[in-house]
């Protein structure tokens, strides 16, 4: 061995070892994982405004409460498919111990009714991994409020994968930790922004008009020296004044109120109301009928007709989206699946406890059927 060649041998030897890079096509880069400090800080939870504003339309709240109250209510089951030789058959399984309390902080009904809340307003939601077992797999979760949640890698509103970059109150998340529900419908709040400000004005001009004890009308100079637009405006502002604090008001011999031809139920602009609650029930998906709006056949429906159009028309996305979100191979094991027990509730079988039948079917022994 020649001197050089001792040398190299020995500054190879002594050199540090290489660092490669990672693949180009990481699919989770790595984070600092700063925003779970923020997680369980509820005092800082907000649901957003656009969001507020939505749910104070009452046809939007009333369509939100109807499929809240159908996915809260639904228990979760789990089950394997074997090939039968003709096709595959659904064979139920003993589910996984969050199944029946995914949030060990609040019940199921609450968990999920404000998971299909987000998935309603935003087109999608968010649980959070707070435990796993030892092969890997989440044993608890919490809810994340969606209006808190950014996405770098996607700015919406149309959401096209789970995204790879979360930022969480301001904090990054590690997205091996979230569970990320994509709703097939776009979120409420992005698709139809006219439609909900068109109703929150229609809601101030009724407002505005409930509060006059006298109908609308005109004030009209009918002598004297004619005056200016500002003390007309003046004159109207006083007049009104002492109309709202009294059931009387004064003028003088030049001036006449000519009440307009308004009766009570166009100032309350009832038809217009009913218009616009009927365009918000198509954009909620549920039928006009459930919001208190009578359109032809569907006047007279049976309880058991009502259940199942609510939710053929607009429970049943969201319904799918999370049951099959929580049989993604990130939540359960390969050929594991998660679903809703949807025949108890078109076949009206969750009934009321009694004394002698104490919640007979509730799978822990207790609670009930509702």
């Amino acid at each position: 061995m020649t001197l050089v060649e001792f040398i190299a041998k020995q500054f190879k030897a002594q050199a540090p070892p290489v660092n490669k890079a990672a693949a180009a096509g990481n699919m989770f880069p790595s984070t600092t994982n700063s925003g779970a400090g923020f997680i369980g800080q509820y005092y800082s939870y907000i649901e957003g405004d656009a969001r507020n504003r939505a749910i104070s339309v009452p046809t939007i709240s009333r369509a939100r409460d109807l499929m809240a109250s159908v996915i809260g209510c639904m228990s979760l089951r789990m089950y394997n498919e074997i090939w039968n030789g003709t096709e595959l058959e659904k064979v139920y399984i003993a589910p996984r111990s969050w199944l029946r309390r995914i949030d060990p902080a609040v019940p199921n009904i609450f968990c999920l009714s404000w998971l299909y809340d987000d998935l309603f307003f935003f087109g999608r939601a968010f649980l959070y991994v707070t435990a796993r077992s030892s092969d890997g797999f989440p044993t608890s979760f919490t809810r994340l409020p969606a209006a808190m949640v950014q996405t770098l890698d996607q700015s919406g509103p149309v959401w096209f994968a789970p995204s790879k970059q979360i930022i969480f109150n301001g904090g990054e998340l590690d997205p091996k930790d979230v569970v990320q529900f994509l709703s097939p419908i776009q979120g409420i709040i992005y698709m139809s922004t006219t439609a909900v400000a068109t109703a929150l004005k229609l809601e101030a001009a009724r407002l505005r008009n409930s509060t006059s004890a006298i109908p609308a009308g005109i004030l009209r100079q009918t002598g004297g020296e004619p005056m200016s637009g500002q003390e007309l405006a003046d004159m109207a502002a006083q007049f009104n004044a002492a109309r709202e604090s009294n059931q009387t008001a004064a003028l003088n011999e030049f001036v006449m109120y000519q009440e307009t031809l308004m009766s009570p139920d166009k100032m309350l602009l009832i038809d217009s109301a009913e218009f616009q609650a009927a365009d918000l029930c198509r954009l909620t998906n549920i039928p006009s009928y459930l919001a208190g709006i009578a359109v032809g056949g569907y006047s007279y429906v049976s309880n058991q007709g009502a259940r199942l159009d609510l939710y053929s028309f607009g429970v049943k996305p969201y319904a799918e989206c999370i049951a099959a979100t929580l049989s993604q191979n990130n939540v359960l094991p390969n050929g594991t699946y998660v679903e809703f027990d949807v025949e108890k509730y078109l076949s009206a079988e969750y009934t009321m406890p009694t004394q002698d039948n104490p919640a007979v079917d509730s799978p822990d022994g207790i609670g009930s059927r509702l």
